[in-house]
């Protein structure tokens, strides 16, 4: 109880430094988010296949709509705390984080979200003018679902967070984890529909994102957003469900990070 209650005193000024860190590296803030257009590129590839017809269901201001939806939740729910704990473990600092009274998780969390409210003064202004403007129609208008885009949109942080934390945690077995992350980034751009909608996979390659964490990473919200889920009921379970590989990827990446630090701890890190 008394780790929980320095904890919780300890957030307010973890957020504050956060957004400290994230005001005084703004350069890389900045370079951070132009790695995250990629949904804009396909964009305009998509809206030009379907200019003339319909591609599989989809007009261009529905792909207008999908791809600047999955621009708003890739910049609210991605994270770099894989490049944060490999120069932190290359450099030395990892070992004074590891003597405060504070886990690292909870410290790189408030880190983290922090800066997602600067990175949603960047990128959705734009994002949401030309949503509404453009595929206004493609957006859901039931309040129950727009209510239940909060609690997804929390989940797919919590996972990507989680799921991102084990392969920085690998750092302390491999000698650098960027290289998982860069697999892992190929597989997430297919089965989490950053690169493409997943409906417009193969069948096969649909179901294995159906119930792969990939799809409650990014497509999740996108789908409640755009309504594509047929209502409240089926909305409560995709959640239900992304709160549960939330809970499976932190305990993976909590399990990964002991494993590492022992290892560190043994080579008198």
């Amino acid at each position: 109880m008394s780790g929980v209650r320095t904890t919780l005193r300890a957030l307010p000024t973890l957020l504050r430094i956060g957004i400290a860190e994230t005001i005084a590296y703004r350069a890389e803030f900045l370079i951070w988010m132009l790695t995250t257009t990629l949904p804009l590129v396909m964009l305009g590839l998509w809206t030009s296949v379907a200019a003339e017809r319909p591609f599989q269901g989809f007009e261009s201001a529905d792909f207008v709509a999908y791809y600047l939806a999955a621009l708003i939740v890739r910049n609210l729910t991605g994270s770099w705390v894989v490049w944060q704990i490999n120069e932190e473990i290359r450099q030395g600092q990892m070992s004074m984080r590891l003597l405060r009274p504070i886990h690292p998780f909870v410290a790189y969390a408030g880190t983290h979200i922090s800066a997602v409210p600067l990175r949603a003064a960047v990128a959705l202004p734009v994002a949401v003018i030309l949503l509404v403007s453009s595929a206004r129609g493609s957006i859901t208008h039931e309040p129950s679902h727009l209510l239940m885009l909060i609690p997804s949109l929390a989940a797919a942080w919590v996972l990507t967070f989680a799921v991102l934390l084990a392969i920085g945690s690998l750092a302390f077995l491999v000698d650098r984890s960027v290289a998982v992350l860069n697999v892992y980034f190929g597989v997430f751009a297919v089965l989490s529909g950053y690169l493409v909608p997943l409906t417009l996979l193969p069948w096969w390659a649909q179901e294995l994102a159906r119930w792969s964490p990939f799809r409650f990473m990014l497509s999740a919200p996108i789908e409640i957003l755009l309504g594509r889920t047929l209502g409240f009921a089926d909305v409560a379970g995709l959640v239900a469900l992304q709160a549960g590989w939330a809970l499976v990827a932190c305990a993976v990446a909590l399990a990964v990070w002991r494993a590492g630090v022992r290892r560190f701890e043994a080579y008198g890190g």
